[in-house]
């Protein structure tokens, strides 16, 4: 395949920022996309330019580290995340736009990384247990009923990506908020710190600057785990239940 990208340059978050053109041949269709990048940056390299800086780590679609929008998906064409994305999915020819996220929360890097610091501190607002240390429970120490844990396991898939944010049109992290909230406070470990924790994550979700949450639906929409948009319905009422309780 012989394709033409343009990818957003940008030397770092006070910099201007621009697409640069660049044209690739000889990709195979059965290449991840961050393959696809890694031959662009090869020959970047070779020929003596700056290679394109983007993120990723476990290239398995579980970090979520491999944030890209790709022709103005978040994660490309396919609901799946960057990393587990094949250029099948492109046809020979094609012009492919590579941009960062787009968020006033998410500060550019370089190039394509953003610092998603911001979502990592809306998990130390909140985002934790009050337990003993020592050695592990026994498994059915604290009966959790079948419904309880479906649910916490379906927002525990959460893994932090950010494509709820660079998909919202209000740039809103609520879906990511909300995920880490409702997989912690279904659960009887959990229970203890519900109300402090949905105030306190919220409150720290504001002050990083996400945009406001209007339920436009894109964020479930490019989510690659699939974090259903009831999440936000349900934090909602944890949200309302601990205001009026005073946490």
């Amino acid at each position: 395949m012989r394709l033409t990208l343009r990818v957003w340059r940008q030397r770092n978050a006070g910099a201007d920022g621009a697409l640069s053109t660049y044209e690739v041949d000889g990709i195979s269709p059965d290449m991840s996309f961050l393959e696809m990048l890694d031959t662009l940056n090869e020959e970047l390299i070779l020929s003596g330019g700056d290679p394109v800086a983007f993120d990723h780590d476990c290239r398995e679609g579980i970090c979520g580290a491999c944030s890209l929008v790709i022709n103005g998906a978040a994660h490309g064409p396919e609901p799946t995340t960057t990393c587990q994305l094949h250029m099948r999915s492109f046809r020979d020819g094609d012009t492919i736009d590579i941009e960062p996220w787009r968020a006033a929360a998410f500060p550019v890097v370089k190039d394509l990384v953003v610092d998603r610091s911001a979502f990592d501190r809306i998990i130390q607002a909140g985002g934790y247990i009050t337990a003993p240390t020592g050695s592990a429970p026994e498994a059915h120490a604290t009966p959790v009923p079948k419904p309880d844990a479906d649910f916490a396991f379906e927002h525990a898939e959460c893994i932090g990506c950010g494509a709820c944010v660079a998909a919202c049109p209000n740039g809103a992290a609520m879906l990511f908020t909300s995920a880490k909230v409702n997989h912690l406070n279904v659960l009887p470990q959990g229970a203890p710190e519900r109300g402090a924790r949905v105030l306190d994550m919220v409150a720290q979700m504001d002050e990083e600057g996400f945009g406001g949450c209007t339920l436009a639906g894109e964020c479930a929409t490019a989510c690659p785990k699939g974090i259903p948009l009831f999440s936000i319905t349900a934090m909602n009422r944890e949200f309302l239940r601990a205001a009026r309780k005073g946490r």
